[in-house]
């Protein structure tokens, strides 16, 4: 028999104060350092081609095509009337870079072949089609 009175131990318990000190000073430093800019997205699918080489260029003027025969220049949507605008503007240039053309799989070939022949008018003779490579 024990004549030492018993103590009782506080039971543990987890400070959590500084656990969110960290949390808050991680999500205000993600916040700060985090770049929000609006994304333009142009849901394409590009043909496939298996015989196609590489197509990057460091330097290029890219062009899209829509399903829809729209035209898309810096994330902007252009009709065809603007886009022969913006590529006499563009040919005016003294060093001209290559023009890469990216359409929809299932664009009817007409849009394509307009934008082609807007080119050629306004001095454009170096331009690509893009394709995606087979996976």
């Amino acid at each position: 028999m024990s004549l030492r009175p018993e103590r009782r131990r506080k039971p543990p318990e987890v400070n959590i104060v500084p656990l969110m000190d960290v949390l808050t000073t991680l999500i205000f430093f993600f916040l700060c350092m985090m770049q929000f800019r609006i994304g333009h997205t142009l849901n394409i699918t590009l043909p496939e081609i298996t015989t196609a080489g590489k197509n990057t260029l460091p330097q290029s003027i890219n062009i899209s095509v829509t399903k829809d025969g729209q035209y898309d220049y810096n994330g902007q949507m252009v009709t065809g009337d603007e886009i022969s605008a913006i590529l006499t503007k563009l040919a005016a240039a003294k060093d001209k870079p290559p023009l890469v053309i990216r359409a929809d799989e299932g664009t009817p070939l007409k849009f394509v072949t307009f934008l082609m022949d807007e080119c050629r008018k306004t001095g454009f003779e170096d331009f690509r089609l893009q394709s995606r490579d087979s996976q």
